[in-house]
């Protein structure tokens, strides 16, 4: 099912809120799942898979598809889409450096920066406009 943002003042519909709840669960598993004692540095189950070379890759490269689709239904327009689609491919491109990728993959946490525009636009338009 596809939704809208809702506006302002509009309920949000029950499947809606459920979607967004899943899409956040996920991406926190696959970039803050684990933390490093001592280092404080987060990371999930994304650069562990993208150590298995090509099919671990490919395998983190659907999973941010997945998050980049739900993030359709959710309402996001074109433009945020495109902005997440770069992430995405940025991501996947650093992911197939052997061993410097999977720390830069740590670093650039995709999944999260996507969930942050789509969270950051579902606010601005669940935000009352100033008269």
């Amino acid at each position: 099912m596809v939704f809208k943002i809702p506006a302002a003042g509009e309920p949000v519909p029950r499947g809606y809120a459920e979607l967004l709840d899943r899409l956040d669960h996920t991406v926190h598993q696959l970039d803050a799942r684990f933390r490093i004692p001592l280092l404080g540095v987060r990371f999930g189950w994304d650069p562990v898979i993208g150590m298995v070379p090509i099919a671990g890759d490919l395998a983190a490269l659907i999973l941010a598809l997945r998050i980049v689709e739900h993030a359709r239904e959710l309402g996001a327009d074109k433009a945020l889409l495109r902005r997440m689609l770069v992430n995405v491919a940025v991501d996947a491109a650093v992911g197939l450096i052997p061993i410097a990728g999977t720390l830069l993959d740590i670093a650039l946490r995709a999944n999260l920066r996507n969930l942050e525009l789509l969270t950051d636009e579902i606010r601005r338009h669940r935000t009352p406009s100033p008269h």
